[in-house]
């Protein structure tokens, strides 16, 4: 029941009670503080929230799959796997290795996740950031192949095919399956001599540095994959990093969609005259013309200064007009607000 204001209000005194760089800092909290108003900051998923308790629908387990009754799933959806469940789940391995047609699945090194805090002001123009995390990579030494001078021969085992094939007699008959060799990870070679760096496991685990380019126009709780930056793997395919990013948001302007929105104060006078006022926008300061009559209330739209969308679409800063009524008056003023009334005014 809680108004956007009262919101936005408590999530600004938590985030700064927690922000990891105070002394009364907590990451976690900082981090469950940032994920509680991406969902009640959305009038959608709030709802959603209100009504089934998750943004993830009725239902709905872990990363929202939402399995329900087992009777009447619907196996379309296994060839895609599930990778939001935290799983995959592919019916060419299944049946191939079954029925003879099994195949040596590739690895993939696990996915990994970092957070990034942006400003309000970063988060509508985009931004780069520089971020430093601990990861598997593959060795820059020997290039991944965990030979001293990358000088490597055919491996033995498979002869250089990567894999190696197992015949097992069963009651269907005879059955052929293939796996990755175990003498040289799939890649077909064995080092003449183990990489000094890597010591021949051809990865390492250290700390890197990564450009990230944010877009603009990203709200607080959006993911960026990187596809190839998370953990490497001997004989296989890096998995992926997940940005999660955090929007520090603004005391002045408010967001929605590609545009912003600002509240500016104007006197009786002006409301009644019109007039000229200076606005501040992310661009610096603007004069927007205020009409004669303008009522509380009252929008006026600023083309091009809301979100950088692209190089050539930005959205629109509109201006919310209210009318600043004194509490106190001087005699002369009263006199005239009175001559006023007089004349129905």
């Amino acid at each position: 029941g809680a108004s956007d204001t009262e919101i936005k209000k408590a999530f600004r005194q938590k985030a700064q009670q927690f922000h990891p760089d105070k002394k009364t800092g907590d990451e976690k909290k900082f981090k469950e503080v940032n994920e509680a108003y991406s969902v009640l900051s959305n009038k959608q998923k709030r709802a959603q929230y209100d009504q089934f308790g998750s943004v993830g629908g009725p239902g709905a387990g872990p990363g929202g799959a939402g399995f329900g009754n087992a009777a009447g799933f619907d196996f379309s959806g296994f060839q895609g796997g599930f990778a939001d469940g935290g799983f995959e789940f592919d019916l060419g391995d299944i049946f191939g290795s079954a029925f003879g047609g099994g195949r040596a699945r590739q690895k993939r090194g696990n996915d990994i996740s970092a957070d990034i805090s942006i400003s309000f002001k970063e988060s509508i123009y985009g931004t780069e950031k520089t971020i430093e995390l601990m990861r598997t990579k593959t060795c820059d030494h020997c290039d991944g192949t965990g030979a001293e001078g990358k000088k490597t021969h055919t491996c033995g085992t498979c002869n250089g095919d990567g894999r190696v094939t197992q015949i097992q007699q069963t009651i269907m008959g005879r059955m052929e399956t293939q796996s990755v060799c175990p003498g040289c990870n799939g890649s077909g070679q064995i080092p003449e001599k183990n990489c000094s760096v890597c010591g021949g496991k051809k990865v390492l685990r250290e700390k890197e540095k990564l450009v990230v380019k944010i877009p603009g126009g990203i709200e607080s709780g959006q993911r960026l994959r990187m596809s190839g930056k998370g953990d490497a793997v001997a004989g296989g395919t890096a998995g992926d990093l997940y940005l999660r990013i955090f929007v520090e948001p603004s005391d002045r302007y408010q967001k929605q969609g590609d545009d912003l929105y600002v509240q500016e104060t104007i006197t009786i006078s002006e409301a009644v005259l019109g007039g000229q006022k200076k606005i501040q926008t992310l661009d610096g300061s603007v004069t927007l013309k205020i009409p004669a009559g303008s009522g509380e209330g009252k929008t006026l739209r600023i083309k091009d200064k809301g979100v950088v969308v692209s190089d050539n679409r930005r959205g629109s800063l509109y201006v919310v007009i209210h009318i600043d009524v004194p509490k106190k008056i001087s005699g002369s003023a009263k006199k005239h607000f009175e001559a006023l009334a007089k004349e129905g005014l």
